[in-house]
């Protein structure tokens, strides 16, 4: 059992990381915010059902704090869009 909640606490955090990009592209005006209450609906859904018939136990805390950062990592590696590099000069260098 303690497996099947493991599981379920790495299914929030990627949960969480996607309510994180959402919530990122939502700001840059990239997606509709129906797509973010989405994620946020499933990421509480985890999260809060590892609680359920358990107490609050490592687990639980550590899946929580996975979840916090797998949010935070995910709005801020959506928020920093990394530009593509030019490289048409070094594959075709010019010929004399």
């Amino acid at each position: 059992m303690e497996f099947l909640r493991g599981v379920l606490g790495l299914i929030g955090a990627g949960c969480a990381y996607m309510l994180g990009r959402s919530a990122a592209a939502w700001r840059k005006g990239w997606q509709k915010k129906s797509r973010q209450y989405g994620w946020a609906i499933r990421a509480a859904a985890c999260m809060l059902a590892l609680a359920i018939h358990h107490s609050v136990d490592a687990t639980a805390v550590i899946a929580w704090a996975a979840a916090a950062a797998a949010l935070a990592f995910g709005f801020w590696k959506t928020s920093r869009v990394k530009t593509e590099e030019d490289l048409t000069r070094t594959m075709f260098p010019d010929e004399p």
